[in-house]
C-alpha cells in the first residue's frame, strides 16, 4: 500500500535517508553510553553509573522514536551494525580512561556532534521535503540533547 502523506516520494526518501543517519548517530552514542555504565570506576562509580542508565534509557526511547518516524513516512529503518558503522557521523571509540569525566567528555562530543547534525536538518526538513511533521518532530530530538548534553557539561563545573 502506498504512503499518501501529502509529501512526494523523493521528499519521503530523503528525509528517510537523513533520519536512517540520525538513527545510525543514536544507536552509536546510545552503545557508548552503555559502555560508560557498565566500564566507568572511580569515587564517584555508583552515582555516575546511575546516570549514564538514566541516559542511556532516554536514547532507548529516543532510536525507537526515530526508526517509527522513518516506518511513518513508509520506509525501512536500518537495523544492523554494520549499517549503523556505515550511517554515522561518530566514531565507535575514542583512547580514554574510564573515569567518570573521561566518558562525560566523550558522550559530550557526541550529543554536541548529533545537536549539530538535527539543527542543520530543521530548515531543509520544512522547506525544502515540505515535510513540517518531520522538522518539528526533530526540534524536539534537538531539545532533548541539549538537555542531555547540558547534564553532561554540568559535571565539569566546579
Amino acid at each position: 500500500m502506498n504512503t499518501n502523506i501529502g509529501i512526494t516520494e523523493a521528499n519521503r526518501q530523503a528525509v528517510a535517508n537523513q533520519l536512517a543517519k540520525l538513527l545510525a548517530d543514536e544507536f552509536v552514542l546510545y552503545t557508548k553510553t552503555r559502555n560508560a555504565h557498565w566500564n566507568v570506576e572511580g569515587p564517584d562509580f555508583h552515582s555516575m553509573h546511575l546516570f549514564f542508565e538514566s541516559q542511556y534509557n532516554q536514547l532507548d526511547e529516543i532510536m525507537d522514536s526515530v526508526a517509527e518516524r522513518i516506518r511513518t513516512l513508509g520506509h525501512y529503518a536500518p537495523a544492523t551494525l554494520k549499517s549503523f558503522l556505515s550511517l554515522t557521523h561518530l566514531t565507535e571509540y575514542s583512547e580514554r580512561d574510564n573515569d567518570s569525566l573521561g566518558f562525560i567528555k566523550e558522550l559530550l562530543g557526541d550529543h554536541e556532534s548529533i545537536i549539530e547534525f538535527i539543527r542543520g536538518n530543521i530548515e531543509p526538513f520544512a522547506n525544502t521535503y515540505k515535510d513540517a511533521g518531520t522538522s518539528d518532530y526533530i526540534t524536539g530530538l534537538l531539545e532533548e540533547h541539549e538537555k542531555m548534553a547540558w547534564m553532561l557539561r554540568a559535571h565539569y563545573k566546579k
